[in-house]
């Protein structure tokens, strides 16, 4: 078996093209570059049986042999592929078990055998030179072809940077450079991803966050590093649907990814200052600022305008602020759209990458800070709980202040709306990192914990949801629909003090409640 370590990057054809030509490549070449044609069959069964436990079966033609590989396990990290293949030459076009399992993969079950079936094909040129880059030996193979499953197909046009000897993060080094010259996107998904959803006709599912389970036996690096690679994935999983506009919940998911590692970040921060993490930390934010914009437009039509439709509709006003304010959402989704497929934003991802997989974790900080061995993680985890315990405390403290505010929105003071904006974010912290922490804990106290704190959680997101349609309306301006405005503000204000009160209700059965860390 071997281990499978590359890059993908997808490239429009023209720039494809002005890739092949230019001088860097040349410069870096340690062989002439060869030109292939590959065509491979992939197999799975009706159910797709393969694909449902991460796995995938070809035969491709190589020259004039047929060449079978199994991949399966392994993982992708700011698109870096990381995965188990086993692969032998057979004498035709024709699945053998025997040359699988004597490659050291594990047997497939007789039932799978027997229904497995050609599902879709790959075929493209391949052009591939070895290139020397930073101590690194590093194939570069430039992809042009289709995809076909069935009567649907799709283009192939990237490239693969697989590691043969050195660093992995000398691939991601190498993407910055040759992003200087054409413009890249990080590929998430692998061509036959790409096949299974042509077959299906799926598009890419909402993918969410999902916790890394942590070994007691772990390092506060590990863990963190883990926390960081899910939230990367979550975040590009993400961009296909976002930027096609396939479902408003792609980018509600960018967005969640974002704050979690945002809090990921905090938490290495707090161990070790880095210059890289620091420059990370404020390009993560910004971004989370830019799809912000689009993520409220989107509430504010979805979730506060389209239902009053129909109760309001007999104002035409209704009409014109809700046109108005699609107009709007349009114009933040496109800026979205720019923002996604730029190079600043491929240039994160890969900086993430070479950062990732440089010398900050290895640093002495991590053994000698608490938590930096494995014996101590519990340890880190409830310093970090604590400082987020007491920062929540403290902002609901704030924001409570006044233990009978006016009902109306008018009549509040501007600082309100910030306090309780503040007492979310440190919620959304506590939860993050409790939840990062949860699988150290085997006590049914901290599911009833993070409940809680959910509760709250979906109170104050409530109470910003509002907030921001008052900033909304008023930066639509009235144009002549000025007793529309009054009775969307009526309707968006009447829940505000009830929220408000379940908020004090849902912080009193919180607060009861022991820090589980401790």
């Amino acid at each position: 078996m071997a281990v499978e370590t590359e890059l993908k990057l997808s490239i429009s054809p023209e720039h494809m093209a002005r890739l092949k030509r230019h001088p860097f490549l040349r410069s870096l070449a340690a062989t002439r570059s060869a030109t292939r044609k590959l065509y491979s069959v992939y197999y799975d069964t009706p159910d797709l049986y393969l694909h449902k436990h991460a796995m995938a079966l070809r035969l491709r033609r190589v020259g004039r042999q047929w060449v079978q590989t199994l991949k399966g396990g392994g993982a992708v990290q700011a698109g870096l592929h990381l995965r188990n293949e086993w692969e032998a030459v057979v004498p035709a076009e024709a699945l053998d078990f025997a040359v699988l399992e004597a490659c050291g993969a594990a047997p497939l079950p007789k039932a799978v055998r027997k229904e497995l079936q050609a599902i879709f094909v790959t075929d493209f040129s391949r052009t591939t030179r070895m290139v020397k880059f930073a101590g690194a030996s590093i194939e570069l193979c430039m992809d042009s072809g289709e995809i076909r499953a069935g009567l649907e197909s799709c283009t192939i046009s990237e490239l693969e940077l697989e590691l043969k000897s050195g660093e992995p993060l000398q691939l991601f080094r190498l993407a910055l450079a040759l992003l200087d010259i054409v413009p890249l996107q990080v590929e998430a998904i692998s061509k036959a991803e790409h096949g299974y959803r042509l077959w299906t006709h799926a598009p890419a599912a909402v993918s969410r966050a999902v916790t890394p389970e942590v070994a007691k036996n772990s390092s506060a690096a590990e863990v963190l590093q883990g926390m960081i690679w899910s939230c990367l994935l979550q975040l590009q999983a993400n961009v296909s649907g976002a930027v096609r506009k396939l479902d408003d919940e792609y980018l509600h998911q960018m967005r969640v990814a974002l704050r979690r590692l945002r809090v990921a970040l905090g938490m290495a921060a707090s161990v070790l200052a880095d210059a890289e993490l620091e420059a990370l930390r404020r390009d993560v934010a910004a971004l989370g600022v830019e799809l912000g914009h689009s993520r409220e437009w989107d509430v504010f039509v979805t979730q506060t305008l389209l239902p009053l439709r129909q109760p309001l509709g007999t104002q035409s006003g209704v009409e014109i602020l809700l046109r108005n304010s699609e107009r709007e959402r349009h114009k933040q989704h496109e800026l979205v759209q720019q923002c996604l497929q730029s190079r600043d934003y491929q240039r994160l991802l890969l900086r993430f990458g070479v950062w990732m997989l440089g010398s900050y974790w290895l640093n002495d900080s991590w053994r000698e800070a608490p938590g930096g061995s494995a014996l101590q993680l519990r340890h880190f985890a409830a310093q970090i709980l604590d400082r987020r315990s007491k920062q929540l405390r403290k902002h609901y403290a704030l924001s409570s202040s006044d233990e009978e505010p006016a009902a109306h929105a008018d009549t509040r003071p501007h600082s309100e709306a910030t306090q309780l904006h503040t007492l979310r974010i440190a919620c959304k912290k506590l939860r993050y990192s409790a939840e990062l922490f949860e699988s150290l804990y085997a006590d049914g106290k901290v599911g009833h914990y993070l409940a809680a704190l959910g509760r709250m959680q979906d109170t104050l997101g409530a109470l910003n949801d509002i907030a921001v349609a008052r900033r909304l309306l008023a930066q639509l301006g009235e144009g002549g629909q000025h007793e529309a405005s009054l009775l969307i503000r009526g309707w968006v204000e009447h829940d505000y003090a009830q929220h408000l009160a379940a908020l004090h209700m849902a912080w009193q059965k919180f607060s009861g409640r022991k820090a589980f860390w401790n």
